[in-house]
């Protein structure tokens, strides 16, 4: 076996790590394989000889070439995400399986670590998914330890949120969100309506198509609407928004709906579907344990 050979076998042991280290740091299976891709071009071009642990240090190219992608973003304008957007060209990776990546994941995850800076996003990927000691990452961010540290308690609060809400109020929510989202996602206009109360508002900041009413009234009304809607649902996952069970829908990880729910004795009362991209932005968001 020549060394080539051997070099691109020990690479395809770690490429499954890699990918998906590069997913949780990048929410985008374009993005991760290039990032994959270049950890290999520059394997290629390096003396493997002096590398003592090939996983480590393919581990820290994968994670340096990521922060400088997300820095790229960071720094650029990016247009506003719309259901008609094209898709990215991939690199033979379907959108049922980015859909699976996704799911994998959690796309509330993924729009929660979105909103972390690069440095605090890839402190918190590599420390607490994937244990990376504080001192490796250190060296790829270029901060001291006990910087790193502190980059990634601040990520972990903002992932796992506040306590303002009683965790038990909050798991009686996230039951009767996780039977809302079985029902929609089944068409099941009678488990919709076991979890809706009769007089439910829905009301909308902006319409979902030209000519759609912002509010809807009754919960039949809204059930036998969302059920023509059921394959959609797949998009959407329980989130904590602005301190209550509610869910976010995010294509690719990119979030474009969130909905505000209002549940009075188990039942799901009011609807707040929040599309406007400024007050998306505003939403304090954490993911549900």
């Amino acid at each position: 076996m020549s060394e080539r050979d051997y070099l691109a076998e020990r690479f395809e042991e770690n490429r499954a790590h890699l990918r998906a280290v590069a997913y949780r740091m990048l929410g985008s299976s374009t993005e991760v394989d290039d990032a994959v891709q270049e950890a290999w071009l520059r394997l290629s071009r390096t003396d493997a000889a002096g590398i003592d642990n090939l996983g480590g240090w393919l581990t820290t190219v994968v994670a340096r070439v990521c922060l400088d992608l997300l820095r790229s973003r960071k720094s650029q304008r990016e247009e506003p995400f719309t259901p008609d957007a094209p898709e990215p060209v991939a690199t033979g990776t379907s959108p049922e399986h980015e859909a699976l990546l996704a799911d994998s994941v959690g796309l509330a995850l993924l729009v929660v670590l979105d909103r972390l800076t690069p440095a605090e996003r890839l402190a918190f990927v590599l420390h607490d998914m994937f244990a990376t000691p504080f001192e490796e990452i250190a060296t790829i961010l270029g901060r001291s330890p006990t910087a790193t540290r502190q980059l990634a308690s601040r990520a972990r609060r903002r992932v796992r949120g506040g306590a303002e809400t009683p965790r038990t109020d909050l798991v009686r929510q996230r039951q009767v969100v996780d039977a809302f989202l079985a029902a929609l996602r089944g068409g099941d206009f009678e488990g919709l309506l076991a979890v809706l109360d009769p007089d439910l508002v829905v009301r909308a900041d902006m319409p979902a198509r030209p000519g759609a009413p912002t509010e809807i009234r009754g919960a039949a009304v809204y059930a036998r609407q969302a059920v023509a809607f059921a394959q959609l649902a797949r998009l959407a996952q329980p989130a904590v928004v602005n301190g209550a069970v509610g869910i976010v829908m995010a294509p690719r990880g990119r979030l474009l709906r969130a909905l505000r729910l209002t549940i009075v004795n188990g039942k799901i009362s009011e609807i707040e579907v929040i599309g406007n991209p400024a007050r998306l932005s505003e939403l304090d968001l954490s993911i549900v344990d």
